[in-house]
């Protein structure tokens, strides 16, 4: 069995996740890692047992034995970051929202089909064992025709106009850190929805991004998708899908959910029954042992989160973001 040998590009708390999970695997490796402080390098290094440190994102480009490189910096850095990596053939996992737009999007594809080098947008849902229950569930036809999805999002996070949640100038607010769930699912169940199709609202915050914002997706054949994201309170962080047979719950929280209930029409009457589906550590090494076999496979995109899926994604959140008229520089 080959072990990889992952870089990580940003020291904030995702990569720490990311780095405690990779330790579950047995072919992974934390290899090295860059930040914007040769000290905070050091430390992350000297914690997790990477071998190379670098003070300076392009830096780890120079790393010997780089098999493929976690991006976990701030959203406006991705596109930046990604293509740094790509133009230098070297793979990349990168954190979601994958770019700011779906020009830096496209850019970004571009660069790993021109180069062909693997890309990844690290859509960690996909690959939570409740997660791609759900999607057996609905294969078998357990809750018949689905026909309605509505999921939500939110935590209260107190206010600093400097953080990464409320600093306009780092992609902040609510749609793009959480909102892009709700909308990943709905992208997952009933394909990308037509433009005419997507109806949005926002409240704001005084640094200029949302603070919540609720939004629906039409689709042919009497479907909906209803979706809610907030950093203003603690929600129910939950998910429901509406079958023309019974519905699917994903419990809190939804997005990396270790239980469903399904329940079962018959007439008025239902039957409810629970479904268990613990796992280790924080659900980031599923979409880690995935890349791993994708490149051992030799492939340059996901068949589960695959370029046409992000695509639509970046198109979705960019239309969400004109309705409710959220923009960045």
């Amino acid at each position: 069995m080959k072990t990889f040998n992952w870089g990580i590009i940003g020291m904030g708390r995702i990569a720490r996740k990311f780095a405690d999970d990779l330790k579950l695997l047995p072919n992974a490796r934390l290899h090295a890692v860059a930040s914007t402080s040769q000290e905070r390098a050091d430390a992350f290094a000297t914690e997790y047992g990477a071998s190379h440190a670098y003070g300076k994102y392009e830096d780890i480009i120079h790393c010997p034995d780089l098999d493929v490189v976690y991006v976990a910096t701030p959203h406006v850095l991705h596109c930046e970051n990604t293509l740094l990596c790509l133009n230098n053939g070297i793979p990349v996992l990168c954190e979601k929202p994958f770019a700011m737009n779906i020009a830096q999007t496209r850019a970004m594809i571009d660069a790993a089909r021109k180069n062909r080098v693997f890309l990844m947008e690290a859509l960690w849902t996909l690959f939570i064992p409740g997660v791609v229950k759900v999607f057996d569930l609905l294969e078998s036809g357990a809750i018949g025709h689905l026909h309605t999805v509505k999921a939500d999002l939110g935590f209260n996070m107190p206010f600093d106009p400097a953080s990464r949640v409320y600093n306009k100038s780092l992609g902040a607010g609510a749609l793009l850190d959480l909102g892009i769930y709700p909308t990943l699912l709905s992208l997952a169940l009933f394909g990308q929805p037509q433009r005419e199709d997507i109806y949005a609202m926002a409240t704001f915050t005084q640094t200029d991004v949302d603070e919540s914002c609720a939004f629906m997706f039409r689709y042919p054949d009497k479907r909906l998708m209803l979706g809610h994201c907030t950093i203003s309170a603690n929600t129910s962080l939950t998910a429901t899908l509406y079958g023309s047979e019974g519905s699917i719950h994903l419990h809190p929280r939804w997005h990396h959910t270790p239980k469903l209930t399904v329940s079962t029409y018959n007439g008025r009457e239902e039957t409810k029954y629970d479904l268990d589906l613990p796992y280790e550590g924080h659900g980031y090494h599923y979409e880690a042992k995935h890349v791993m076999l994708c490149l051992e496979n030799e492939q340059l995109e996901s068949d589960i989160a695959s370029h046409e899926l992000t695509l639509g994604l970046a198109e979705t959140l960019d239309a969400i973001r004109d309705e409710i008229g959220l923009v960045y520089e």
